[in-house]
């Protein structure tokens, strides 16, 4: 007689003809049926592999999604399949109730365990922390950069979903990775990547939607109108950016964010009383209330006066008001010369600056515009992010026009502006506004 097998896994390997490369590719499909949690899947080397046929095998030792695995492979328990092999004995009943309530109740046991499983509240506590120091930090790391730790984020929150059965902590973890999401969403827009930009936005909605996280809802669909405004769809703006006002437990800076993104709609719509009235209620909106994604976590879930200022002076400008337009870019630059340099948002400090050049070269003063050009200038390529981007490439469009040509400064500035434009190292924005309609 030839040596027994030491484990009745080996016994069941053996008899089925799976050496380790037959083995690995059946474990890995199988794991993929039923496990499906892609690169989150339990692995078996050929080192383990072979451990497991030799025995002194704990299946205590081995994960809960690996046992899952085995047992689906081999219809028994991995305590079963680690022991040796039972003598064949013809006398024995076909059904061995003892063994049978044995693997009930082991089964039971691996999944209370895996019931129970949570993770550490510290954990999700520095996860907490760094979604919100991303967020708060977003308006001066360039876009490229908040894009890819971003994902990291959204990386990591993922493999912990899969560690916790916490209620609880599966709502914390949701919000937090629809968060993380809405800021790939903000990201790719800055980047000019419109597509892209548009599906995470919703994909942040989805979030939103399972956590009943309503605030999250509203900053994804006020980024779609956004997206809506930029791609020449004022219509589905307006229509986004009410919709999202509709939703429940949304705080002021909520609710100013939405109205400036509906006024800036309507005046690329030319309808300059609906936007007047939209920048009205935004600026009024006073009601005390907060909400803890905007208010809460803030930076770029908030919407900070300069930033409203900025967003009033190009609404300002597309219902041909130049005056109020160089009033409100010039509030929004001194709001932001009162930060700290480093703290100060490249997108709010080059989009106003923009803005108050168009005002004046509405008002044909050239040496004005370039004056008000001057912080543009020293703008990283790599921070020189979609909305300034389109209001350069307004203001070199503006500059060809016949009232400018054979004159030194403005061909100077259009040079500028162009050179500005085609270094920056984000994604190119060509697309052409109302704007460019307006006559020198």
């Amino acid at each position: 007689m030839g040596t027994p097998p030491e484990t009745l896994f080996k016994q069941e390997c053996d008899r089925r003809g799976l050496g380790w490369p037959e083995f690995e590719e059946r474990f890995t499909d199988t794991a993929t049926e039923v496990i499906g949690k892609g690169v989150n899947n339990p692995t078996c080397s050929e080192r383990t592999y072979r451990r497991w046929r030799g025995g002194n095998v704990s299946a205590a030792q081995l994960s809960h999604d690996t046992r899952r695995v085995l047992r689906a492979m081999f219809g028994l328990d991995a305590a079963t399949l680690f022991a040796p092999p039972q003598r064949t004995d013809s006398t024995a009943p076909a059904f061995n109730l003892e063994q049978e309530i044995d693997m009930t109740a082991r089964e039971a046991q691996d999944d209370a365990s895996a019931a129970a499983t949570s993770i550490p509240d510290t954990s999700l506590d520095q996860l907490t922390d760094d979604v919100a120091t991303l967020a708060r930090q977003y308006a001066s790391i360039a876009p490229g950069e908040a894009f890819r730790r971003s994902r990291e984020l959204r990386e990591e929150l993922f493999a912990h979903r899969d560690r916790t059965q916490i209620p609880a902590q599966q709502q914390r973890l949701l919000e937090l990775t629809g968060q993380t999401v809405a800021l790939l969403a903000t990201s790719a827009f800055d980047l000019g990547a419109f597509d892209s930009a548009r599906r995470l936005a919703r994909s942040a909605d989805v979030y939103g939607q399972a956590a009943r996280y309503e605030p999250l809802r509203a900053f994804a669909d006020g980024i779609l109108a956004y997206i809506a405004y930029f791609t020449g769809t004022p219509t589905g703006a307006v229509s986004m950016a009410r919709r999202a006002q509709s939703y429940g437990g949304l705080g002021d800076v909520c609710q100013r964010r939405l109205l400036a993104i509906e006024a800036r709609a309507h005046g690329y719509l030319g309808d300059e009383e609906s936007a007047r009235r939209a920048l009205r209620m935004s600026a009024d909106v006073d009601s005390g209330t907060r909400d803890d994604l905007h208010d809460g976590v803030g930076g770029e879930f908030g919407f900070s006066p300069e930033r409203l200022a900025m967003s009033s002076s190009s609404t300002a400008l597309l219902i041909h008001d130049g005056d109020q337009a160089a009033q409100s870019a010039s509030r929004a630059l001194e709001l932001i010369s009162q930060q700290p340099e480093r703290a100060r948002s490249a997108h709010v400090l080059g989009g106003a600056a923009s803005d108050l050049a168009m005002a004046r070269l509405l008002a044909n003063d050239v040496e004005g515009a370039a004056e008000a050009l001057t912080p543009l200038w020293s703008i990283p390529g790599d921070q020189r992010v979609t909305g300034v981007l389109v209001r350069t490439g307004q203001i070199q469009q503006f500059l060809t026009q016949p009232a400018f040509r054979g004159a030194t400064l403005p061909r100077e500035l259009r040079d500028r502006v162009e050179d500005f434009t085609s270094t920056a190292t984000t994604h190119q924005i060509t697309g052409r506004s109302s704007l460019l309609q307006l006559e020198a």
